[in-house]
């Protein structure tokens, strides 16, 4: 696929959820001299920071809509971005343009966030549009290889990264999540629906019950994308928060897969990680 950076003829689409990532990603193709304008997800994307951009807003399952918007502003490349509640299906506000893939719509919704994601995009692509990317459109929001903090993993948090690696591994095909936690080999936690930063709640809690008794500072937050998923969409992501929620858990670092990890405000995460003695890494996958 042709990136989407180096395509200075027309604009690309950000379609936006929650969160900073939209933004980021605006300004990452500005700086490269290619124009963003921002698809907002009514409910869910930030009008405070959304006001900068060129912008429309769109509600979910305004398939039609969005496509002349789409076509309007020129945008052929078009990227999902930001966080999103997944709806039901019967909370969408359908238009005549959902209702003539409703099939497609109804199939994209049974399976997890990364199945809908693609799905919708899979309908777009065949109305002529080309989904992309954050590897096409902002590769410099990217977790890069090796370790980023003053703190380095031991030879027991290297096991633990290694431990969770398969963890991962043996759960993608089953859509349950994108992060497992584990402490001295010991498989302690695994991401649901409740996302990393719920994941890490519950071993702080744990921790608190004295449900693990492993001494503060041991285990590692192990985070990669599902196996088999589609790189463009639902990338996992980590951020300051992610460092605060490990900290708390009392762990000794973060591990997430190189080039395949969204990092959000990289300066204030490694910051923070330096300041709690955390160690940060991406590991090849």
């Amino acid at each position: 696929m042709t990136s989407a950076a180096t395509d200075h003829s027309s604009p690309v689409g950000v379609i936006a959820g929650g969160g900073a990532m939209p933004f980021a990603v605006a300004d990452s193709l500005a700086a490269r001299g290619v124009a963003a304008v921002i698809f907002a997800l009514k409910g869910a994307c930030d009008p405070a920071g959304v006001a900068r951009f060129r912008h429309h807003w769109i509600s979910v399952g305004q398939i039609g809509r969005a496509t002349r918007l789409f076509r309007s502003e020129g945008c052929r490349d078009l990227i999902f971005i930001g966080s999103l509640a997944r709806p039901a299906l019967s909370d969408i506000r359908l238009d005549w343009g959902t209702l003539r893939v409703m099939g497609s719509v109804v199939a994209a919704f049974r399976g997890g966030d990364d199945h809908l994601l693609s799905g919708i995009g899979r309908i777009l692509e065949k109305d002529g549009f080309r989904m992309i990317g954050i590897k096409d459109a902002a590769p410099d929001l990217l977790m890069p290889k090796g370790c980023i903090t003053n703190t380095k993993p031991d030879d027991a948090a290297s096991a633990d990264i290694a431990r969770g690696r398969e963890v991962l591994a043996a759960l993608g095909p089953f859509d349950i999540g994108q992060a497992a936690v584990v402490i001295d080999g010991h498989v302690v936690a695994v991401e649901d629906i409740e996302g990393t930063d719920g994941l890490l709640t519950r071993v702080a809690q744990l921790r608190s019950q004295g449900r693990i008794r492993a001494t503060a500072g041991r285990g590692v937050l192990v985070k990669g994308p599902k196996s088999r998923q589609d790189l463009r969409y639902d990338l996992p992501t980590v951020g300051p928060r992610t460092v605060a929620a490990a900290a708390a858990a009392r762990l000794a670092g973060v591990a997430v897969a190189a080039e395949n990890t969204i990092a959000a405000e990289p300066q204030s995460m490694i910051e923070a990680a330096d300041k709690a003695g955390l160690f940060l890494m991406g590991f090849v996958a």
